[in-house]
């Protein structure tokens, strides 16, 4: 049979291919992994495609964290603080930053519209646990960065309305040098449900780890949580919903340690048999017992 002819991928073939290779990068490392891909392609047109739609993606999907130009703040890219493909809000200035996904870079700042921000009410809530999460994340991430948006109910003037806030923590340690980079995303969304008098607490974590020094091991632990308190005044409430991240991310993080530090003598021992078919442990002292062994020896004349 006559050896059938490769086939040439097509364009957009390569497109997909290269945006697969960008979207999944591990933490910090997507500049590297584009460096190779735009030398695999050989193609600039192809590349550019490629990364105008992953970079972006990956930006917001690993809540990439920029420096303003003027270091007065940072901005997290996120999907809540979205004004445009290349605009976002950071709250706590109440600006606007405009970006260059493929450069990871703030090119410049604008202030936020009155449109784009929330009314009083909500923005006093908002500010009071930005104020409060902001001494927690201070605290048990030396590199975090978050953010408090309002994505529903922005316009409620006062009581007797629901609104919904917005957490997002960002923490990344990169340390290419030593190999290892690694990343922890939270995103809590807090429901003020005022028939209720109860604001509801939903969380979800994901924490990505990668280490490369003479192999590839990559960790991508995910985690989601539930939690209530009631409506109280700004700064209480904030207190109250600060509280419970701590709690439930103190927890996890916990069990994450605890389940690490048991992996050799739990799962890795289940990785392997610990007994042979035959039930009996492998004399590693005495092989010639065994018929293979004397054929191969025979073989090969070794004895003689």
């Amino acid at each position: 049979m006559a050896d059938e002819e490769e086939t040439e991928i097509s364009v957009e073939q390569k497109i997909e291919i290269a945006k697969w290779f960008l979207l999944n990068s591990p933490p910090g490392e997507i500049q590297y992994v584009a460096k190779d891909v735009k030398a695999i392609l050989g193609d600039d047109n192809v590349y550019q495609t490629a990364a105008l739609d992953a970079f972006p993606l990956y930006n917001k999907a690993h809540l990439f964290s920029l420096q303003f130009p003027n270091r007065s703040g940072d901005v997290l890219i996120t999907s809540f603080g979205e004004i445009n493909a290349n605009e976002y809000l950071d709250p706590r200035t109440a600006q606007v930053a405009k970006v260059d996904h493929v450069k990871q870079v703030c090119k410049e700042v604008r202030p936020a519209s009155d449109e784009e921000l929330p009314s009083s009410y909500v923005e006093e809530y908002r500010c009071a646990v930005e104020a409060e999460l902001s001494r927690y994340v201070g605290e048990a991430y030396p590199k975090g960065v978050c953010s408090v948006f309002c994505t529903s109910g922005k316009d409620v003037e006062d009581a007797g309305s629901d609104f919904t806030l917005v957490v997002v923590i960002s923490a990344a340690r990169h340390s290419p040098q030593n190999f290892c980079n690694g990343s922890w995303r939270s995103i809590w969304t807090i429901e003020f449900k005022d028939d209720l008098q109860v604001v509801e607490v939903t969380g979800k974590v994901q924490v990505g780890a990668h280490y490369f020094e003479e192999g590839n091991v990559q960790l991508d632990a995910k985690h989601e949580c539930k939690d209530s308190t009631i409506i109280q005044a700004a700064d209480d409430c904030a207190i109250s919903l600060t509280n419970i991240i701590r709690h439930h991310e103190t927890e996890y993080l916990t069990s994450l340690q605890a389940s690490y530090s048991n992996l050799p003598d739990t799962t890795f021992k289940d990785l392997r048999r610990k007994l042979p078919v035959t039930r009996t442990l492998f004399p590693w002292h005495n092989t010639a017992q065994f018929a293979l062994t004397k054929d191969i020896n025979k073989e090969l004349g070794i004895g003689k």
